[in-house]
C-alpha cells in the first residue's frame, strides 16, 4: 500500500487525522507508539477547535520527529527544519486552499464541541478528510523520498 492509502486506511479505522498520517509513516519514525499518542489531540483542527488541520499537524509532528534537534538550536539545523517543513505547508495549501480546518471543511462554525463526531458511512461521504489524510502523506512521502535522492 502506498502512504496515502495507508493514511486513508487508518482514518477510516477511527484514528484522527493527525493520527493517520502518523501512522502512514510509522515504520520511520521513532517510538511510533508515543507518536501517535501525541498526535491524539491534533485531531478535529486541534481538538475539534477547527484551527491547523489535523493532518497538516501530522505532517509536521513527523517531520519533527525525523528531522527535529532537542538542543537550544538558533543556527542552520533550525533554518533547514522550518525551510523544509513551510515548503510542505506551501504545497498543501496550494493543493487544498488552506491550511485551515473549517476553511476545509466548508464550516463557519470557529470552535467545535470537544465530543467526537461518530463516524459511519454518511461522514465518510460528506468530510474532506480522507482526501485531506491521504494527500498530506502523499505530499510527506513525496518530500522524504526527494530528500533520498
Amino acid at each position: 500500500m502506498t502512504r496515502k492509502e495507508l493514511a486513508i486506511q487508518y482514518f477510516k479505522e477511527g484514528y484522527n487525522c493527525s493520527q493517520a498520517v502518523v501512522l502512514a509513516f510509522k515504520d520511520l519514525v521513532k517510538d511510533p507508539e508515543n507518536l501517535v499518542k501525541i498526535a491524539a489531540p491534533f485531531g478535529g483542527g486541534l481538538s475539534r477547535m477547527r484551527e491547523t488541520c489535523g493532518a497538516v499537524s501530522g505532517m509536521v509532528l513527523v517531520m519533527g520527529n525525523l528531522f527535529g534537534y532537542d538542543t537550544p538550536e538558533t543556527g542552520d539545523k533550525k533554518h533547514e527544519l522550518y525551510e523544509n517543513t513551510q515548503v510542505l505547508l506551501r504545497i498543501f495549501e496550494k493543493k487544498y486552499g488552506s491550511l485551515t480546518c473549517r476553511v476545509l471543511r466548508g464550516m463557519t462554525q470557529i470552535h467545535d464541541d470537544s465530543t467526537p463526531t461518530k463516524r459511519g458511512e454518511n461522514f465518510y461521504k460528506t468530510t474532506p478528510c480522507s482526501e485531506l489524510v491521504g494527500g498530506a502523506a502523499e505530499i510527506l512521502d513525496e518530500f522524504l523520498t526527494s530528500k533520498k535522492n
